[in-house]
Formats: C-alpha cells, sequence, structure tokens
C-alpha cells in the first residue's frame, strides 16, 4: 500500500491516541530497496514524477520536508495539503507520498551516508538543499525502479530553480560521487548492538537502547525493522449492515485483493483497492478504517446490547462507533473528547453508520466526575493519551520528536485519568484501559500501579471470546503479566496495549 495509507486522513484512521507526527530531527542507516507506491498501492516505475504543467513529485516531496525540518509540521497534514494544491494523482502522487515518507523514515541513514560527501557537512546547508540531497539520496539508494540519471536530473533542475549555479553545481557533484561509490556505502563492523541497529534500521539510539533493555536485542531489533515496513490498509466491517464475509465477496467483485484480518472478527485486509475511505461501501456506512489492533479494544470491553457505555477520550471514533456496532445499536454509547471539533467528528461517523444510539460530550475526561454520578456506567474505555510509540510505521516523525522525557510526562496524565474515571464504573462492570504506545511505563506498569492503588479493581480473569486461536495474540500472550501487549511485528499491525479491569462487587 501507499504510505499515505488508507489509515490517515479519513477522521478514522489508525485510531491512535497517540500525539500526531512531530519535528523531522535529524541523524542515523539501512538497507533494502523497493518501488515506489502509487496510493492504491500499485507500484510504479515512473521516474519523472511529473504532472503536465504542474508541481513535480519531487518538488512537492522537497517542499513538504523542508516545512517539516523547519517549522516542525506534521507531514501528513502537510503532504495531504501539498498533494491537493499541487493536483498530482495516480504515480505521480504516488512517489511524492512516498519520498517524504521514505526521507522521514531512514533520516538518519541517509545524512550518515552523505555527510562525507558534503564538504561542509549536512548542517551547514540551506534546510532545502539538505532535504533535497536527502530525497535524492533516498531515491538512489533505496528505490529499485527509480533510474538514476532521473533522479539526479530533477535534483539539479530543482537546485537551479530554487538556488543558483553554485548550489546546483554542489548538488549534481554530491550525487555523481554517491552513484560512483553506492557500491562502498558500508556500515563499519565495529559497532555496539545499539549502534548498530539504530543505524542499520534507522532509529535513535536512545530508543534502540530502551526497546533492548526493555524487551531484549533480538526483539527490539524486530520492532525497528517492523516499522520501516509500510502499514497495512486495514477496514471494519459494520456488523450491524453486513457479514465480513459479504463485504469480502463484494471487495471480490470489484477486483480487489482482500484478506480476512487474522486479528479481528470485523477485520479485513485490502491488499490492493487504493484509499477505502473514498469507496462507496465507506460512504454507504459499510466499513470504516482501522488499524486491526485498534479493533480488539473494542471487543476487549465487551459492551453488550442495552449497556451504558463511556468512552472517554473518543475521537477520532473508531473504537466508539465498533462499541456501537456490537451492541447491535441498542443501549446508549457517551462519547467524550476534550476538542468540540473532534466531538463532532464522531458524531458525523456515527451518523454515516447509521449508530443512533451514540451521544458526543466535549469535556476535559478529568472533569467528568463532576458531570456524571459514581457508578454511572456498565463500561468504560480509557484509550489514553500515550507517547505513540506503536504507531511509528505509520508516523516516522515520532521517533525523532520524541524524547526520552516524554514518557514520564504523559504517564502523570494517564495515572490521572485511570484515577478518575475509574469510579464512574459500576460494581461488576469492565474497565478498559488500552494504549498505541509499547511503552511498558504507560502500560502494564501503569496498571499495576493502578491495582495497587485501587484493592475495589482486579484484573479480569476472563479472556474475550475469541481471543484464544489468534496466532498473533498467542505471539504476544505472556509478554507481560498484567494486560495484553502487541508488537509492531507480530501481526504486521500497530503496537497496541490492552488491559481489562473489573470492578468488584461488594462482598466478594
Amino acid at each position: 500500500m501507499s504510505r499515505v495509507g488508507n489509515n490517515s486522513g479519513t477522521g478514522t484512521g489508525s485510531d491512535s491516541k497517540g500525539p500526531g507526527q512531530g519535528r523531522g530531527a535529524m541523524k542515523q542507516v539501512g538497507g533494502g530497496s523497493r518501488s515506489p507506491r502509487h496510493p492504491s498501492g500499485t507500484p510504479t516505475s515512473r521516474g519523472e514524477g511529473r504532472s503536465s504543467g504542474g508541481p513535480s513529485a519531487r518538488s512537492v516531496a522537497l517542499q513538504v520536508l523542508t516545512a517539516v525540518e523547519q517549522e516542525g509540521a506534521y507531514s501528513n497534514l502537510l503532504l495531504n495539503g501539498a498533494l491537493q494544491k499541487s493536483g498530482l494523482t495516480g504515480p505521480d502522487a504516488g512517489l511524492a507520498t512516498e519520498l517524504v515518507y521514505g526521507t522521514i523514515q531512514r533520516l538518519n541513514t541517509i545524512d550518515y551516508y552523505l555527510e562525507p560527501f558534503v564538504t561542509k557537512g549536512m548542517a551547514k546547508l540551506a534546510p532545502w538543499v539538505r532535504n533535497l540531497l536527502r530525497l535524492s539520496f533516498y531515491q538512489l539508494h533505496y528505490l529499485d525502479r527509480i533510474p538514476p540519471h532521473a533522479a539526479v536530473n530533477e535534483a539539479v533542475n530543482l537546485a537551479k530553480k530554487k538556488g543558483h549555479q553554485g548550489i546546483s553545481g554542489m548538488v549534481n557533484g554530491v550525487l555523481r560521487s554517491v552513484l560512483r561509490k553506492k557500491e562502498e556505502l558500508r556500515l563499519p563492523e565495529d559497532l555496539n548492538p545499539v549502534q548498530r541497529i539504530a543505524l542499520e534500521h534507522s532509529h535513535p539510539e536512545w530508543m534502540v537502547a530502551l526497546w533492548i533493555r526493555q524487551y531484549g536485542e533480538e526483539a527490539a531489533e524486530a520492532i525497528c525493522r517492523a516499522n520501516n515496513k509500510p502499514p497495512s490498509v486495514s477496514v471494519r466491517v459494520n456488523r450491524v449492515r453486513m457479514s465480513r464475509d459479504g463485504m469480502l465477496r463484494l471487495m471480490e467483485e470489484q477486483g480487489l485483493q482482500a484478506s480476512a484480518s487474522q486479528i479481528s472478527p470485523d477485520g479485513i485486509v485490502v491488499h490492493s483497492g487504493g484509499n477505502m475511505a473514498l469507496t462507496p461501501w465507506y460512504r454507504d456506512g459499510l466499513i470504516s478504517v482501522q488499524d486491526e489492533s485498534s479493533m480488539l479494544v473494542a471487543e476487549a470491553l465487551d459492551p453488550q446490547p442495552g449497556m451504558t457505555v463511556l468512552d472517554c477520550c473518543a475521537a477520532p471514533g473508531g473504537k466508539t462507533c465498533h462499541i456501537g456496532e456490537i451492541m447491535e445499536g441498542r443501549g446508549q454509547v457517551l462519547a467524550n473528547d476534550i476538542h468540540p471539533h473532534k466531538a463532532k467528528l464522531i458524531e458525523d461517523h456515527a451518523k454515516r453508520l447509521g449508530l443512533d444510539h451514540i451521544d458526543t460530550l466535549s469535556s476535559d475526561a478529568l472533569q467528568l466526575v463532576d458531570r456524571f454520578d459514581a457508578g454511572s456506567f456498565d463500561r468504560i474505555l480509557l484509550d489514553a493519551p500515550c507517547s505513540g510509540l506503536g504507531v511509528i510505521r505509520r508516523k516516522p516523525d515520532l521517533k525523532w520528536a520524541k524524547t526520552p522525557g516524554d514518557v514520564a510526562g504523559i504517564a502523570g496524565v494517564q495515572r490521572a485519568l485511570l484515577d478518575s474515571v475509574s469510579g464512574l464504573l459500576k460494581p461488576g462492570g469492565l474497565l478498559v484501559y488500552s494504549t498505541c504506545t509499547i511503552e511498558p511505563r504507560e502500560n502494564a506498569e501503569m496498571v499495576t500501579s493502578f491495582l495497587s492503588r485501587h484493592p475495589e479493581f482486579e484484573l479480569a480473569t476472563d479472556e474475550p471470546a475469541g481471543w484464544s486461536g489468534r496466532q498473533p495474540l498467542e505471539s504476544a500472550a505472556g509478554r507481560t503479566e498484567v494486560g495484553l501487549q502487541i508488537l509492531p511485528q507480530d501481526a504486521h499491525s500497530d503496537g497496541f496495549f490492552i488491559a481489562r479491569l473489573r470492578k468488584k462487587i461488594e462482598g466478594n
């Protein structure tokens, strides 16, 4: 699939609570080449990347990469806007997308390799020149269907348009030197495990060191390797209106390649077919775009028809609507989000899916205890704000934007939210705590700490129906003593944590 992905820009997305994307900070190395991807998921061999009379794919990619570096802007938002403004479509849009995400993804690798070829060093270059070299190197080193002359000539032409003869000559010289010495580009052989993994798979060293301590060297490398693979396109079938088998038949009839999810009984992985949010199936409420791991959350909550359910931090609404679908439209789902415009987004999704038992509220989740009586809800979902380290595959900016201190900061918010909303649950009810991160301090350790402060809660001992026997979940089982920790390599889905907490009935 394309890196723009069908799980972005649709309102549902991967339905993660990560902080989005951040600044493309710099410096780190890895191999593996592939052709650029068209948004439909079809590789293209075009090297020019130019639409007739308009901006080229490379000029659009350069614009986005430079803004990400200089302004700390989110690459997905910038790219979507730039593509719409440029009018690029088809293979050209696919190439621009690949250049933006691929360059950000392999940023440290690219800088490591380019540094010896730039006389004054990469840091001394103007941001647009630095990013022009980066995206050009990405084509030469990682994309096997881009003719080298096309990548170099386009870079030189862009340098002439934006700069002067001296800059274009420098760009030409650097890239031709790279081509001459391409077979000599190697990693040093005397690196320690942290340095090797960080350079080979292009991740910050602090992040690699953290994951080695937490999961071991082999698993840490697998996480980094998985983060560099394009994300799957997955959709959730609205079981109120359509069966998964029925949806698969419709897709097959339309010539799409799709298969049933191995993780969720409501999920379908689409191997080719374009942006699913632009299909009549999406418009008519038959499907929603959602990551497979994220689909497990509503299932873990085990909402029953007729229940009263609270989703505390509900935007963009994928999990909320999945809860409503499982409840077959009976009962009440209250979806809260701190931002009014995001609450409206949830409302729109519920309407599209025909779920009129979902009500929205815009409030700080910490203030919900002031609006509702204790014990008001049968089920509570706290899909907490988090560091987002499980969704780096979708948001490569994250790995360069994050710092070690970010985890500690967000953990305090998570702790306060858990303590606050837990009082709204009825005795015997279920509270599901979930995040889209793989950081134990935000996940298993957070839940263990909560249970120590709240003896009225316990881990739910019953497993959601159907979880046993699903191979990807069995790979994750036992990774932590508390909850389910899915890593990105388990099933080519987002890294996710899910814990089920039951409020004890007094006297039991």
